[in-house]
């Protein structure tokens, strides 16, 4: 695939604040015009659309998700990365729904995540309206044949407080409530195209008590080559090898992703995310907020919600990254990860001179994603990603992560985080200091 040309962002002043309230038909494509520029060490502000469900039952999007057009970013070189700072995300619907989803067999070609086709007049990523509520609202709007390629097996409704610190999950009565003004419950942002999930009314939880901890699911850098947003990982990715469907990749060609859809909890506000760059400009984007999710996101999906974003994003030049490197905020940290306290290590060095050692390591901690067609192949990619980045041997990885840290769960099937402590004489080689020194004080 030849390389794409800078976009037409690139040739205009750049901005210390870039306002984005557009978003792709779930394709990244790296030769589409890019937003912005915007300045090195400036600011993206974006109303983000939900993610998962909403497009999930939209067939005219084409990722299953509806991220925002990517911001080029001045100076950014593929070669470099792009440190994000996560400065705020604000959830703004006021009700969601989700659940536990089935494929619907002949409403889609291949993927139903990529390729909805009309099961009746054979339309792919047909128009759709909708017609009243509940699991057969939406529409081929040229056949009038329920379309959507999902449903739910075991699904809820969920309202949230004014302050968006908890949820419940309500009743039939309540959620068909809802779903009469569901655009307006889940605050659609203006531009987006999809149809609110709350038009299903799902309602097989009911009365269970949650605590938001919002996050980006979708959060990165455009991939080298075109495909759907929600493929960009090697999880999802791996159903475009050979697929029989317009977006079909090798499996060279997938090695073109940047991960950008992690579903990692950890990626939120506070955190510093790095992302490789691997399209002139970055193209930075985001989505698919999710209220809350426990790790691994083991139903498939969790609460998708509309927000407000802010992010602060900076060039690092010459740092090639294999894949996304995070710095969570402490509390994040799995326990043995977390930094000791100044208690913990006077004992340590107590300890270590009983037993004739000087002194102890400095370190400071990493978390390194890996991502793959299932859990044990998405482990060993980040294990060699951390290896390579940090100039260590797997096994010894293997050891720190054991020790010092441990293997998270992103999201089932394929995505993980190898998190630990390590040396800050390999941090600063490979030029990572400065985030641990900002996100811990290390160093």
């Amino acid at each position: 695939m030849q390389v794409a040309e800078k976009p037409k962002a690139a040739t205009t002043a750049a901005r210390r604040t870039v306002v984005v309230n557009e978003f792709t038909n779930g394709i990244l494509d790296p030769e589409a015009p890019m937003l912005g520029p915007v300045a090195n060490g400036g600011t993206i502000i974006a109303n983000t659309a939900p993610g998962c469900w909403g497009p999930m039952i939209t067939p005219r999007l084409r990722g299953a998700h509806e991220v925002t057009r990517p911001v080029y970013v001045e100076g950014a070189e593929p070669g470099d990365a792009v440190v994000i700072r996560i400065r705020d995300i604000t959830v703004t619907s006021m009700a969601t729904a989700s659940g536990h989803d089935r494929w619907v067999e002949g409403h889609y070609l291949g993927d139903p995540y990529v390729a909805a086709r009309c099961p009746q007049c054979g339309q792919l990523y047909p128009e759709t309206v909708v017609e009243g509520i509940g699991p057969e609202a939406v529409r081929c709007a040229q056949c009038g044949t329920p379309v959507t390629p999902f449903q739910f097996v075991h699904g809820y409704t969920v309202v949230f407080d004014e302050t968006r610190q908890v949820g419940v999950t309500v009743s039939r009565e309540v959620a068909e409530q809802l779903a009469r003004q569901a655009e307006q419950v889940m605050a659609l942002p203006d531009r987006s195209v999809q149809h609110p999930i709350v038009l299903y009314a799902p309602h097989d939880l009911v009365g269970v008590a949650v605590r938001l901890r919002p996050f980006l699911g979708q959060l990165g850098t455009t991939p080298a080559v075109r495909m759907p947003d929600s493929h960009n990982a090697g999880d999802f990715g791996s159903a475009l090898i050979g697929a029989p469907h317009e977006y079909a990749l090798s499996a060279e060609e997938l090695e073109k992703r940047t991960d950008g859809h992690m579903d990692i909890d950890a990626v939120r506000a506070g955190a510093i995310l790095l992302a490789p760059v691997k399209v002139p400009g970055a193209g930075v984007y985001m989505g698919d907020m999710h209220a809350l999710q426990g790790d691994g996101e083991i139903a498939g999906h969790t609460m998708d919600v509309a927000g407000t974003v802010t992010l602060q994003v900076e060039v690092l030049k010459g740092r090639t990254l294999e894949g996304p490197v995070l710095f969570p905020l402490p509390e994040d940290l799995p326990p043995l990860a977390r930094p000791l306290t100044e208690e913990e290590k006077a004992r340590a060095r107590a300890l270590a001179r009983r037993w004739g050692l000087s002194d102890l390591e400095e370190s400071a901690p990493i978390s390194v994603i890996g991502t793959g067609p299932d859990l044990n192949t998405a482990t060993e990619v980040g294990l060699q990603r951390a290896a390579r980045l940090l100039n260590m041997s797997v096994a010894e990885v293997r050891n720190r992560a054991t020790i010092t840290g441990a293997i998270e769960i992103g999201r089932h099937p394929g995505v993980v985080q190898v998190t630990f402590l390590a040396p800050l004489s390999k941090l600063e080689a490979a030029g990572l200091l400065p985030f641990v020194q900002e996100q811990y004080g290390i160093g």
